[in-house]
């Protein structure tokens, strides 16, 4: 069987998961991406916006990382963050307007990208002295956990879940942005008497909402699943 008939028959028996996307920002988002897309030069495609986007959260995590010297580094972060947005944003969409899509490639390459990214991102976020490094690597397995359960919900129910209650990444994005701006005035906070890293209290609140997250949607799809399959 030639390589051409071996990728036709996958693509037969691949059916694309339903996209799930109820963030607080989703809707206008939405417009805004299309609307970019639209007008987006045919000479950039796809891959051209997927590349921006992992080579800006790489370059979100080196600016972290030299922010130890230099406070003002975080708005280079910021910058980059924008950047992240617009590349693993729009890469989607874009391949949606042209009709261009390709499922399985865009849906792995996308999350291996952010996966990597992830580990740039919190790894300069751990070396910044904003925050403590075990905060950071907490941030990094919480993430990798709930991206775990979106994967498997999306394979084993045919439906990806871009967004978990009104958050996603673009509002995860914007708390980023916010928590730079907040750390170049106020990067130490004083709480019960004791002094703590702004940063350290925003990642165990972010922690912690990743895992009620995860618990949350784990036990829905766990319960969904079983009444699809009940045994006779």
């Amino acid at each position: 069987m030639s390589a051409q008939s071996n990728t036709l028959q996958a693509n037969v028996k691949f059916k694309a998961a339903t996209r799930v996307q109820e963030a607080l920002t989703a809707r206008i988002e939405k417009r805004a991406l299309v609307w970019m897309a639209e007008r987006t030069p045919r000479r950039i495609n796809s891959d051209h916006l997927t590349l921006l986007g992992f080579v800006a959260q790489f370059l979100t995590g080196v600016c972290y990382a030299l922010s130890r010297g230099n406070r003002w580094m975080l708005l280079a972060a910021t910058a980059c963050i924008a950047l992240n947005w617009l590349g693993d944003s729009l890469d989607g969409t874009l391949a949606r307007v042209r009709q261009r899509q390709r499922p399985r490639y865009g849906f792995y390459v996308d999350h291996v990208m952010d996966t990597f990214g992830a580990f740039f991102l919190t790894g300069g976020l751990a070396l910044s002295g904003y925050a403590h490094p075990v905060v950071a690597i907490g941030l990094l397995i919480a993430f990798l956990m709930l991206s775990i359960e979106t994967y498997l919900a999306t394979y084993t129910l045919g439906q990806f879940r871009l967004s978990h209650g009104i958050f996603g990444p673009t509002e995860i994005r914007i708390l980023l942005v916010l928590g730079n701006i907040a750390l170049l005035f106020r990067p130490v906070v004083h709480l019960a008497g004791r002094q703590f890293r702004l940063c350290d209290i925003g990642g165990a609140v972010a922690m912690v909402a990743m895992g009620a997250m995860l618990v949350v949607a784990a036990v829905r799809h766990t319960i969904q699943l079983y009444n699809e399959e009940k045994l006779q």
